[in-house]
């Protein structure tokens, strides 16, 4: 079953139809991309602004979309992944997963600042992941896709994109 496939709502409608409902699919893969992209680079201004930029990109080229060559969200998570390789290469430095303060605390001072650290924490682990794997763990974890979308997002194997994660996740497990 493809991804699309799975997607309930407004969007699974609008996919056999001539143009999308922008409006459902801004509203139903948002969170997605927006979660890859704090995934990759924290949670910033920057993170919003390459959101946006990435919804822009899309519907600017919605008349290039295939439906025999890809689902619309990976089609959508091939945009933002492009939009972030032009944000680092515009930045020459890779921006590191800032800690996640500005996000609302929802708990006690004490649950708020243990899961401060633990963001800080998981934000320097990450950052001395190579680059790919930091991606993947971005397009698991971030954007919550599946191995296959992810394979067919990066070209690489299902099986290779599972033990990358698998291995990444584990070096952070035990690191932490």
């Amino acid at each position: 079953m493809a991804l699309d496939d799975a997607m309930p709502g407004r969007l699974a409608r609008w996919l056999t139809a001539a143009e999308p409902d922008w409006e459902a699919v801004y509203a139903e893969q948002l969170p997605r991309v927006y979660n890859f992209f704090r995934y990759r680079f924290g949670a910033s201004a920057d993170v919003e602004d390459l959101t946006a930029r990435t919804f822009e990109k899309a519907w600017r080229a919605r008349s290039g979309y295939r439906r025999d060559l890809a689902g619309f969200s990976t089609w959508l998570l091939s945009i933002a992944r492009n939009v972030a390789a032009d944000y680092c290469r515009a930045r020459k430095p890779t921006v590191a997963l800032d800690d996640s303060l500005g996000l609302a605390a929802s708990g006690t001072p004490e649950e708020d600042a243990a899961r401060r650290s633990d963001a800080e924490r998981l934000a320097t682990l990450m950052a001395e992941l190579p680059e790919r794997e930091r991606e993947l763990l971005a397009l698991k974890y971030g954007a919550g896709l599946t191995n296959r979308a992810i394979a067919k997002a990066t070209g690489l194997s299902e099986s290779n994109v599972g033990t990358i994660v698998h291995r990444a996740v584990e070096t952070i497990r035990d690191r932490w």
